[in-house]
C-alpha cells in the first residue's frame, strides 16, 4: 500500500537521526529559500569585480591583485557552462551547508534548537545577506570562509566547556579540518584575508590552551600556503603581480591627506616630486579626501609615473609619517571607517555605505567604454541578469531596495553594528554561563574588523557582511541556557558545565 506524501515525508525524516535534523532542516531551507534568490537574479548578480575576473580569464593576462583562486573558479564556470550560473549555484549550495554546520554549534552552547535555526535561516530570508551571496565576488567564499571558521571555532570551545578538551576523537580532528579550511578560504580569496588568521590565532590560543598546537596548525598553515602561493607559485604560473600604483595607491592617498591639512609641512622637493604625479592642486583638492582612496588615483593623477617613481614616493610617505603620524593614522582610520563607524560619513565624499546593486549594466560598468577584449568577448551576451521567473525577480528587487533606506543602513549594511553586538552579547553569556573558552567566538569577528581596519580603500559594505552574518548567528545567545545538549558526532551527549545546578543523569529533550 502506497503511503500518502506526507506520511512518507514523515517516515523519511523519522529515519534521520535525531541529532542530524537540526543541520538538515537548516540546510533544506536555507537551499530552498537561496535557490529563489538565485532564480530571481539568475545567473548571478554583477559588479566591476566581476567583470575584471571575466577579463583576466578569458583574454588575460591573469593577474594577482584579485584573488587567482577565485579567478580559477570563474574559469571552470566559463568553459563548462559558458556562463556563470554553476558559480553563483555552488556558492548558494556552499553557504547553506556552512549555516546547517552553524546552526549545531549553537545547539552545543545551549541554545534551543528552534532559535538555532531560526537565527541560521535569517541570512537566507534577509535581503542585504542573501543576494550578497549570489554576487559574482570573491568575497563570498571569503565570507562563508569565516562563518565557518566561526562555527568550528565555537564547536572546538564548547568542548573545552563540557570538559572534554583533552580527547583526541575522530569529531576533533574534523573540527580541527573545518577550522583550518575555514582560514584557508580567509587567505587565498582576499588578498589580505591571511590577516584575519594572524589576529584571530592569539585569541583561539588562549581561550583553547589544550589544544593550542592543533589550533597553531589550523592559522598558521593557511598563513604560509598563501605565502607560498603569491611568491612562488604565481609568479612561476605566469601570473602578473599587480602594478606598483596598484598596490600602494593607500600610502598616495595618506600623502594626499596628509598635503590638504598642512601643505606647509612639505619641502619644495617633496612640492616637485608630487607636482610631476599629479598636479598639486589635485593633491590637495579631490585627493585629499580621506573617506576614499580611489579619489587619490583619479586623473589628472599619472599612474604610469606614479608606478615608476614608487620608490621616492615610498620615501615621502616614511617622511610624512614621522613628521605628522596623527595625519597618516587619522586618515587610514579614517578611509577604514565601515570597520568601526556605525554610521556613514558625508555622501558627498563618498563616505556613505556604498553597496552595489544586483542590476543589469548596458556598460559593463564601464568596459565597454574601454576594453576592446570585452567588448568583443562570445560572454558578453550572457554577463546580465536573466531571471527565471520575472514576477519573482520584481519581489526580490523591491525586497532588496526596500532594505536600503538610507535611516536604516546601520542595522542593515554596517558590518561595524554587528561586532559591536557580537562582543556584547558573547560577553554577556560569558558573565551569565561561566564558562571556559566562550572567547573563541569574538576571534573570526575580530579578525575580520582589523583587518579592513588595517588597510581599506573604500567604505564598501561587503568588506564587512561577514560580521553581519556571525553577528546574527549569536544573537540566540542572548537566550541560551547552558544544559545537556546534542553531542560533536554520534555518541550520547555529555553535559555543559555549569555552577549554577548539577548536571541531570540523562540528555534533556530535543527542543
Amino acid at each position: 500500500m502506497k503511503l500518502p506524501r506526507n506520511a512518507f515525508l514523515s517516515k523519511q525524516w523519522q529515519r534521520i537521526p535525531p541529532q542530524r535534523r537540526l543541520p538538515v532542516a537548516v540546510y533544506a531551507t536555507t537551499q530552498i529559500l537561496f535557490l529563489l534568490w538565485w532564480a530571481a537574479f539568475f545567473p548571478g548578480a554583477l559588479s566591476y569585480d566581476s567583470i575584471t575576473y571575466i577579463w583576466h580569464v578569458t583574454t588575460g593576462p591573469w593577474e594577482s591583485n584579485h584573488s587567482v583562486v577565485y579567478d580559477s573558479l570563474v574559469w571552470v564556470t566559463l568553459n563548462t557552462t559558458g556562463d556563470v550560473w554553476l558559480l553563483t549555484l555552488a556558492q548558494i549550495v556552499a553557504t547553506s551547508a556552512v549555516l546547517a554546520y552553524c546552526s549545531v554549534a549553537l545547539r552545543e552552547w545551549g541554545v534551543r534548537q528552534r532559535w538555532a535555526a531560526v537565527a541560521a535561516v535569517v541570512p537566507a530570508l534577509a535581503p542585504p545577506l542573501a543576494v550578497f551571496v549570489i554576487f559574482v565576488w570573491k568575497d563570498v567564499p571569503f565570507v562563508i570562509g569565516g562563518i565557518l571558521a566561526f562555527g568550528a571555532a565555537a564547536r572546538l570551545a564548547a568542548r573545552r566547556a563540557r570538559g572534554r578538551q583533552a580527547v583526541r576523537d575522530r569529531v576533533f580532528y574534523r573540527t580541527v579540518g573545518l577550522l583550518f579550511l575555514g582560514f584557508l578560504m580567509l587567505a587565498v580569496f582576499r588578498n589580505n584575508g591571511l590577516l584575519v588568521a594572524v589576529v584571530a590565532a592569539p585569541i583561539l590560543l588562549i581561550a583553547l590552551p589544550s589544544m593550542r598546537k592543533w589550533i597553531l596548525a589550523a592559522t598558521a598553515v593557511p598563513v604560509m600556503i598563501m605565502m607560498l602561493l603569491s611568491t612562488v607559485v604565481y609568479p612561476a604560473a605566469g601570473i602578473k603581480t599587480p602594478p606598483k600604483d596598484a598596490v600602494y595607491a593607500f600610502f598616495y592617498a595618506d600623502i594626499a591627506v596628509a598635503y590638504k591639512e598642512h601643505p606647509g609641512y612639505f619641502t619644495k622637493a617633496d612640492k616637485k616630486l608630487m607636482a610631476d604625479v599629479a598636479p598639486l592642486s589635485h593633491w590637495g583638492g579631490r585627493a585629499g579626501n580621506c573617506y576614499d582612496a580611489d579619489w587619490a588615483m583619479e586623473p589628472p593623477m599619472n599612474r604610469t609615473e606614479a608606478a615608476r617613481r614608487n620608490d621616492e614616493l615610498m620615501a615621502l610617505w616614511t617622511r610624512v609619517l614621522k613628521r605628522t603620524p596623527d595625519l597618516v593614522i587619522g586618515a587610514r582610520v579614517c578611509r577604514a571607517h565601515i570597520a568601526w563607524s556605525v554610521f556613514p560619513g558625508p555622501k558627498s565624499l563618498k563616505g556613505d555605505t556604498l553597496l552595489s546593486d544586483p542590476k543589469t549594466s548596458k556598460t559593463l560598468f564601464s568596459y565597454l567604454e574601454w576594453n576592446d577584449d570585452i567588448k568583443h568577448s562570445k560572454y558578453v551576451p550572457k554577463l546580465k541578469i536573466r531571471p527565471l521567473s520575472q514576477p519573482l525577480h520584481q519581489v526580490a528587487d523591491f525586497s532588496w531596495r526596500a532594505f536600503k533606506v538610507p535611516q536604516l543602513q546601520w542595522l542593515f549594511f554596517r558590518g561595524a553594528t554587528w561586532c559591536y553586538a557580537t562582543y556584547l552579547i558573547v560577553l554577556l553569556y560569558r558573565r551569565r554561563a561561566r564558562l571556559k573558552g566562550v572567547t573563541a567566538l569574538l576571534s573570526v569577528t575580530l579578525g575580520l574588523q582589523l583587518t579592513v581596519l588595517a588597510a581599506n580603500p573604500a567604505p564598501l559594505w561587503r568588506y564587512m557582511i561577514g560580521p553581519i552574518f556571525i553577528g546574527v548567528l549569536t544573537l540566540p545567545l542572548l537566550w541560551a541556557k547552558p544544559r545537556f545538549g546534542e553531542q560533536d558526532g554520534t555518541q550520547p551527549s555529555e553535559p555543559v558545565l555549569t555552577p549554577k545546578r548539577e548536571p541531570d543523569p540523562e540528555p534533556a529533550p530535543v527542543a
